[in-house]
């Protein structure tokens, strides 16, 4: 109880004092707070870019310049630092960064004309650049694992501390979420779904980090979680059984309802599409929420500057409070989202695989 009524004192003696130790520095700080883009630093940190930013010092930016790879139906292929393009609008080799219209963010190409083109970019982005940093975390994980049970046989003793965990791990992915929602026949998906779980986990994982090199949006990238969306729809389509194809071109209702016109296969033709769909977007909208809320609410600290020592000290302590709860709960989502793609995708797997009556019956 003592030490509660401390901390309480503490607390109102900082918020009190605080006013006092505000000097004229802290004022023209305040005075250029009220241009504050909380906007702009949210997107900052959720869209592509060419260069990763890591931190200010002072009126310096401290950041990596990316390769930028770029091929121009002119004047046909370009590769050079992208701080040849930064400050954006600065043209360099005939390309700038576009700050606003249709491309505003990417690299465009401005003929003698005046008009403006996309080139064929293939760029080393911050997201390009933190998917190969997080694979090779996820890489280095895996075979570290697998290097321990290549020098064990089958009567050794079961492994401890970091690949015990790693099986612990592995072996509830594979048992309690792809067998069970497989059945039978799992093992030739278990690659696929084994991966695509650790894969999203550990993007989750580094995208909370705010440190170089973690912190990338990867997994809060739509063209990331549409490849993944994508190799889950050729695994449920391509390996599905003859009844899976038979229920969707030719379902058992009645006939008016398949011919003349194909009200039903259309309909299941379409929910091909939407399961991956669905897919996408899940995994997408989780993670980029979660970061949105975690910026907006550090924002806070920013924009409240100019509203006064007592104002900004007590959003201060609110922002860091709500900020430190939507982390934690990040931590849970970050796992949530790789259990729940892995185990959708092994439903949609095991319902492409259902057996006929013949079949089932042998």
């Amino acid at each position: 109880m003592f030490r509660l009524k401390e901390f309480v004192i503490s607390l109102l003696c900082m918020f009190l004092l605080f006013p006092v130790g505000m000097n004229a520095e802290n004022e023209e700080g305040a005075k250029k707070s009220e241009n504050v883009d909380a906007r702009a630093i949210v997107l900052g940190h959720l869209q592509d870019s060419y260069h990763w930013h890591i931190t200010s010092l002072g009126e310096s930016e401290l950041s990596i310049s990316l390769p930028v790879i770029l091929y121009s139906g002119e004047s046909g292929w370009h590769i050079f630092s992208s701080s040849n393009l930064f400050p954006e609008g600065k043209a360099y080799q005939g390309f700038t960064i576009a700050t606003q219209g249709e491309y505003e963010g990417k690299i465009v190409e401005v003929d003698k004309a005046g008009n403006i083109t996309r080139p064929f970019d293939i760029s080393i982005t911050k997201t390009v650049l933190g998917l190969l940093i997080n694979s090779s975390v996820l890489l280095i994980i895996v075979l570290s694992t697998a290097f321990w049970y290549r020098k064990k046989t089958a009567s050794s003793k079961a492994p401890k501390g970091f690949v015990g965990f790693m099986e612990l791990f592995i072996v509830w992915v594979e048992d309690d979420v792809i067998k069970a929602c497989i059945g039978k026949g799992y093992e030739k998906y278990s690659p696929y779904l084994l991966t695509a779980f650790f894969f999203i986990f550990v993007n989750n994982l580094m995208g909370l980090i705010p440190i170089f090199p973690a912190g990338s949006n990867v997994t809060g990238n739509i063209a990331v979680t549409l490849v993944l969306a994508v190799c889950t729809f050729l695994a449920v389509n391509i390996w599905g059984s003859k009844e899976y194809w038979k229920e969707i071109l030719w379902p058992e209702v009645p006939v008016w309802l398949k011919c003349p016109v194909p009200f039903m296969p259309l309909i299941e033709i379409f929910g091909i599409f939407t399961k991956p769909f669905a897919l996408m977007i899940r995994l997408f909208a989780n993670i980029l929420a979660g970061h949105s809320v975690i910026l907006a609410l550090t924002s806070i600290i920013f924009v409240t500057v100019s509203m006064g020592p007592m104002v900004n000290g007590a959003m201060t302590f609110v922002s860091f409070i709500f900020t430190l709860f939507m982390n934690l709960v990040e931590l849970l989502v970050a796992f949530i989202q790789a259990y729940v793609f892995t185990m959708l995708s092994a439903v949609f797997i095991g319902l492409s695989r259902i057996e006929g009556k013949e079949e089932h019956a042998k």
